[in-house]
């Protein structure tokens, strides 16, 4: 049969001979997937090498290969053979080789110049895989350095061929390709009806408008799948129509009898890996739900998964595209041309969105130098690039220079995240390898159960388990026990599709490990412990401890408040125990009418021991000091923690000079934000204080120091040192040490020139008040001072004291420096009144010389 792509075919030799670089634009249909490899094989441009045919899927790969095969009279594996992850069909004489993209990734990683391949062709690469892209940089610079003479073809049929054949210096072919009539029809408005259903309305509709070939139905997953099945089970028997599922997880055999002719009409329920593959013969209709599980990755887990999302507007035209493969057909679309509308154009490429931890782990492997190196036709973000190092620098896989450890070799064994490798290479250290290999295949799959069977059976809740994984595992045995039957597994609550896909992805694995690297544990416990810790190898990221907070209704819920910072909601459905500290390995986010929470699906139990025994390098051992306000003194904490969660903590005494000294700082800091007051009884100090300031002021030859706030504040710094609570700061007079930086001369000087008290003609002690102005004051009864000539001074005679004369009440009846003057001028008069109302004191007429009243107590001498 003639395909459209023919005519092009010597246009597309020629370039590969002469450029050794093309870009291919053709439509659906057009043939490029099969005719031009095998164009490039017979024109000898493959030479003494092979042809590497790059497909997104390993349907497509398989389907391609085969049917190349049967085309040049062969069985697969001979001229024409296909490799993909845990499978390769080929021999010493493949000349063709189709592959899967992390083939052709990890093939680059081991033999960076591709040493016996001739020519690279990247099919369907409008649909950006991570892989395709990073595969397309390492070729890029390949062709231009070492390799120049290395055959590329870039082949898409929705691609923007004029940006990337710029991008790569490389010429244009575009073939026309055949497309017969597709009658496109979409929804007038919304269906809310669920999907199943709506699938099972349009193959009813095409039925009774006279369908007369194959169905082909996009879905977005195996669930979908599933349950369209089941909707589609009446029709399907009235109408003797074959309903049968195509998606990755299917065997080979189970793939083949969905893309085969068959003696009846087919409903092939498909994910979009029949959207960009060989032709299907017989279909004639296509419906489209318009929707698709799209690559990303999950922030918390770290793990790639797949997303229900609405498919662009190039992938709703290769869809509608395979309806008029081979006669005239029609698309019946679940969406309106609104919606249609509103879509972009082409997805984001998948190196913008998704996970690179993998991708880094092998380029780093590869010794290609700096990722941000690489001539990328999209770079990936910065901040993925360094989330990705990070994360495998905890995983042991690189180092700070970004080269690969030996335990990241080990790792790149397995075709898995570096997550799922680091837990195999631990579970395999630990003589737990294959039970390690499943567990990395159901982080792979993340859930075997039934909406949430696992956890809760006859409304009841199951048996309290040490991890959700292992739990999962228990299952996945009592899966085995029953013979994978699916009738018997729905029974126990298990999803058949998924646990073939577990079981299937762990055998694979099983396949690469080294069972010699450690003896099985002796025990029960032992082999539970090994698990527990390979899962815990896998999310040194996610450790976190549980707390069991009261909830607003009294229930007590559970949190987990992670090491790195952050927390979540461990879901009900988890059968985890009462465990202090855990490693969550399944977490998303959920949004709950305004608001928004992280939830743990699956969670394993971890000690703090293996915290130890696992990432030394991460436990810091801290003595922390710290004010505990309520009792007024330093605590020092002796903490050991991983990252910022604390797994022991007790109270020591210190005995190091850097504790102690720590101690005394922070006893400084909370003596000093208390105010020095607060460690003196009574005002002596401040009187003290000022005495000092009023000598430093009057008298300068005193060579007094400045004891202002910052004298007072590094005297109690230094009174803090050896001590450890106000209690014993109070004990330790302030005031007292604040003398010490006097000299025993300076002390003597300010006793004598700014003493506390005077002694008074009659005996009484008049105690001197000195102001923050440098002035000097003092009160006492007028008759006092009787017998003294002139008023006191201080200050080395200088500076007069402010006389504050009182009557009999106390109340002042004159302020004087002038106590001379005083008694000339003003004396007569008050006295006078003061007679009148105090007549039974003594108010002489010569005060001078008068004798002043003794103190009470006090007899004449």
């Amino acid at each position: 049969m003639t395909l459209p792509i023919e005519p092009s075919l010597p246009e597309i030799c020629t370039a590969i001979a002469e450029r050794r670089r093309l870009v291919l634009e053709a439509p659906p249909g057009a043939g490029k997937t099969t005719r031009v490899p095998r164009a490039l094989f017979e024109a000898g441009l493959a030479g003494a090498g092979e042809i590497l045919v790059l497909e997104p899927r390993r349907l497509a790969a398989r389907m391609a290969a085969r049917r190349v095969a049967e085309e040049m009279g062969q069985k697969l594996g001979e001229t024409v053979g296909c490799t993909m992850r845990f499978e390769d069909v080929s021999s010493p004489a493949t000349r063709i080789r189709f592959v899967t993209e992390g083939v052709l990734t990890r093939r680059l990683v081991r033999d960076p110049t591709l040493e016996g391949v001739s020519v690279v062709v990247l099919d369907e690469f409008h649909e950006r895989h991570v892989h395709a892209d990073v595969s397309l940089a390492l070729l890029a610079r390949l062709t231009r350095e070492r390799r120049k003479d290395l055959g590329l073809v870039v082949m898409s049929a929705t691609l923007e061929a004029d940006p990337i054949a710029a991008w790569l210096d490389a010429p244009i072919v575009r073939s026309m390709g055949r497309m017969y009539d597709v009658a496109i029809e979409h929804l007038e408005r919304a269906d809310d009806r669920p999907l199943e259903a709506q699938v099972a309305s349009a193959v009813r509709r095409l039925v009774r408008e006279g369908l007369d070939g194959d169905v082909l139905v996009f879905l977005p997953g195996s669930a979908e799948i599933r349950r369209a099945g089941e909707a589609l089970r009446p029709i399907a028997d009235a109408e003797r129509l074959l309903v049968l599922p195509l998606h990755g997880m299917l065997t080979p055999a189970e793939q083949d009898r969905a893309v085969r002719p068959a003696d009846r009409r087919k409903v092939i329920l498909s994910t979009n890996v029949a959207e960009s593959s060989v032709t299907i013969d017989g279909v004639v209709a296509v419906i489209d739900s318009g929707l698709a599980r799209v690559a990303s990755y999950a922030p918390w887990s770290g793990l790639p998964t797949l997303k229900v999302a609405k498919i662009a507007r190039a992938s709703a035209a290769q869809r509608a595209g395979r309806a008029g493969r081979t006669r005239p057909g029609r698309t019946l679309r679940l969406f309106t041309r609104g919606d249609l509308l509103a879509r972009p154009e082409h997805d984001a490429p998948e190196i913008l969105r998704v996970d690179l931890a993998e991708t880094v782990l092998e380029l780093c492997a590869s010794g290609v130098g700096p990722l941000e190196e690489l001539p990328f036709l999209d770079p990936p973000p910065r901040a993925a690039v360094t989330a990705a190092e990070e994360l495998l620098r905890r995983l042991g896989a690189i180092d700070e220079a970004r080269r690969v450890t030996p335990l990241g070799r080990r790792m790149l064994r397995f075709p898995a995240h570096p997550r799922q490798a680091r837990l195999i290479v631990e579970a395999e250290a630990r003589g737990v390898a294959e039970e390690g290999c499943v567990l990395a295949a159901l982080l792979g799959e993340r859930e075997v159960s039934v909406s949430g069977a696992s956890s809760r059976r006859g409304g009841g809740r199951v048996q309290e388990h040490r991890s959700d994984l292992l739990h999962a595992l228990d299952q996945l045995e009592m899966a085995e026990l029953e013979g994978h039957a699916p009738d018997r597994l729905r029974a126990l609550g298990l999803d058949p599709t998924r646990v073939f896909a577990v079981d299937r992805a762990a055998k694979q694995l099983a396949r690469l490990v080294d069972r010699r690297k450690a003896p099985r544990p002796a025990s029960a416990p032992d082999h539970e412990r090994a698990l527990l810790l390979a899962t815990l190898a896998g999310y040194p990221d996610r450790v976190g401890r549980v707390r069991r907070p009261e909830t607003a209704t009294g229930r007590s819920g559970r949190e987990i408040v992670f090491a790195t910072g952050g927390s979540a909601v461990l879901a009900e459905s988890s059968v985890l125990g009462t465990e202090e500290y855990v490693v969550a390995v399944d977490v998303e986010e959920r949004t709950e009418g305004m608001k928004g929470r992280v939830v743990v699906r699956a969670a394993s139990a971890v000690e703090a021991d293996w915290l130890l025994d696992l990432f030394t390098d991460a436990i810091t051992d801290t003595t922390d000091v710290r004010w505990n306000a309520a009792q007024e003194r330093v605590e020092v904490t002796r903490r050991l923690a991983y990252e910022g969660l604390v797994l022991e903590e007790s109270r020591v005494a210190a005995t190091d000079p850097a504790s102690i000294q720590r101690i005394g700082q922070a006893l400084a800091e909370a003596a000093c934000a208390r105010g020095y007051r607060t460690f003196v009884r009574g005002d002596g100090l401040d009187t003290w204080l000022a005495r000092v300031a009023f000598v430093r002021t009057h008298c300068p030859e005193a060579g007094l120091p400045v004891l202002d706030e910052a004298a007072i504040v590094e005297t109690l710094r230094a009174l803090c040192v050896g001590r450890q609570s106000f209690a014993e700061l109070r004990e330790a007079d302030l005031g007292a040490a604040l003398g010490e930086r006097l000299t025993p001369e300076q002390a003597r000087r300010v006793a004598e020139w700014a003493p506390e008290t005077m002694q008074l003609p009659g005996g009484r002690r008049l105690r001197l008040e000195y102001g923050p102005d440098g002035t000097v004051s003092a009160a006492s009864r007028l008759q006092d001072f009787f017998g003294l000539a002139e008023g006191p001074r201080v200050a080395r005679g200088r500076v007069p004291v402010v006389l504050h004369l009182c009557a009999p009440n106390q109340r002042p009846v004159q302020v004087t420096t002038d106590l001379a003057g005083f008694w000339e001028r003003h004396y007569p008069a008050i006295a006078r009144e003061l007679r009148r109302r105090y007549p039974k004191h003594a108010w002489p007429d010569d005060p001078r010389h008068a004798t002043p009243p003794l103190p009470k107590g006090m007899r004449p001498s």
